[in-house]
């Protein structure tokens, strides 16, 4: 009976201690070293993907970010909480910083990790500007408010009640993250309401980070034996002898970092309506049509991910609107002003964050705004100058024009006017082969005059 009862704790063990698989014999390596956006969360989450088909025991991100975007950040974190194999993310190299976003992706991970002279932290959100001491306060605040800011309960409250519900939320959200991971809770909430940092060397010290290394091998050596619990399961590593492989961004990482840059697809959505605009107004173009229409869908995918104001989209819109209608309606340049105001103001509010990788270019919303202005006078000056041109055709071109008579004749004959014949009444009498001018015309009979050489 003893006997059975070792070999049952051992089953036991054995079930709840699985060694990590090392088939593959590798380790997959990803790099993050700019804003977490769309394009980065794509990658990492592919990534993740590709890490575990190949039955990798697990995924590194090297991780340097300022921050980024709080739905990309949370997609990322989503997906490592799903992951069937232990995450690592590592801050590095030496002077890299994993802020905002980046410390709520290291609390998410199964194993956090900081290279030397690397810090972490400042996770407030950006919009959000941290109340210090006396800011935003008067000095005379109830002792009540001053100890809900200590103790961190409500520290650093912002003024409106939209500031608080975000600044909460992330609060609450980084605290899940570190209850999870069994790391130092307080401190992460300090991070969000008080935008709080730490170097590498203390963040290890307060329990925030699992280990502090300089180099690759240094990690993988360091995370051999680690236990970790992946998914409610405890799952000791083995990545002695491991071999790292890097794995780049492929072409739709790099495609999506394109489109998804505020930038270019602000230029997207212009050339997209314009090329749309070119096609209705000559039918039958196609080029124009085909080009706007798929830059317009470009555009439309990259706002979609992006945090776009729809009151800037609308204002653009109508801005464009306003100013070729000034083409085609002169308003004494009502239209075309009150178009070209629009269109700055939806250009400078159609970004909806404060985080400086995903804003518009100022001078970029500048030279369009100019642009477009130029291209909508220059339009308007040439639809002016063709209006002041003498007619060519037509009733009104007859008039005044200078033909040859063909016969000598009063009253009703022939005449030879812009190489055609027609027929001429005259009161005064008329020579064969004398000029005369175009006085009127009654349906298909002109009324002309006889000219003399001094006229």
């Amino acid at each position: 009976m003893a006997g059975r009862l070792h070999r049952l704790v051992l089953l036991t063990l054995l079930l709840f201690t699985l060694p990590a698989a090392s088939g593959s014999g590798q380790v997959r390596l990803l790099e993050v070293s700019d804003a977490i956006g769309p394009a980065v969360a794509d990658y990492v989450v592919r990534g993740i993907d590709a890490a575990e088909a190949a039955g990798e025991p697990l995924l590194i991100i090297r991780m340097d970010t300022p921050g980024g975007l709080d739905a990309s950040m949370r997609d990322i974190i989503r997906r490592i909480l799903a992951a069937e194999i232990p995450v690592v993310t590592w801050v590095a190299p030496s002077g890299a910083r994993a802020a905002s976003a980046g410390t709520f992706i290291l609390y998410a991970s199964h194993v956090a990790a900081m290279s030397p002279a690397t810090n972490l932290g400042a996770a407030t959100p950006v919009s959000i500007a941290p109340t210090g001491p006396g800011r935003d306060r008067p000095d005379s605040a109830p002792e009540k408010e001053q100890e809900k800011e200590k103790d961190g309960t409500d520290g650093g409250k912002p003024g409106t009640a939209m500031e608080r519900k975000a600044i909460n939320d992330a609060a609450a959200y980084i605290r899940g993250l570190a209850e999870l991971r069994g790391r130092n809770a307080e401190w992460a909430v300090a991070a969000v309401r008080e935008a709080a940092s730490l170097s590498a060397e203390e963040a290890v010290q307060q329990n925030v980070i699992d280990l502090v290394v300089a180099d690759l091998p240094a990690l993988l050596e360091a995370l051999d034996g680690r236990v970790v619990t992946v998914k409610e399961r405890q799952v000791t590593l083995a990545t002695a002898g491991l071999e790292v492989t890097t794995q780049a961004p492929d072409w739709r990482s790099e495609l999506l970092a394109i489109i998804t840059n505020p930038n270019v697809a602000y230029l997207l959505m212009l050339l997209g309506i314009y090329g749309i605009f070119f096609e209705l107004a000559n039918p039958g173009a196609i080029i124009p049509g085909v080009i706007g229409v798929i830059a317009l869908v470009l555009a439309l995918y990259a706002f979609h991910v992006l945090p776009v104001n729809y009151a800037g989209v609308a204002l653009v819109l109508i801005g464009m609107a306003f100013m070729v209608a000034e083409i085609f309606m002169p308003s004494f340049g009502a239209l075309g002003i009150g178009g070209l105001v629009a269109f700055i103001a939806g250009s400078v509010i159609l970004i909806d964050t404060d985080i400086s990788a995903f804003q518009l270019s100022l001078p970029l919303v500048a030279a369009l705004a100019l642009s477009s202005a130029a291209f909508m006078m220059l339009v308007a000056s040439l639809a002016l100058r063709q209006r002041r041109r003498p007619v060519v055709s037509g009733r009104e071109q007859m008039i005044g024009s200078v033909g040859e008579a063909l016969e000598s004749f009063t009253g009703d004959g022939a005449v030879h006017v812009h190489g055609e014949h027609w027929l001429a009444h005259s009161d005064l009498p008329v020579t064969r082969g004398q000029a005369v001018r175009v006085l009127t015309i009654d349906g298909l009979k002109l009324e002309i005059e006889p000219l003399h050489k001094e006229d």
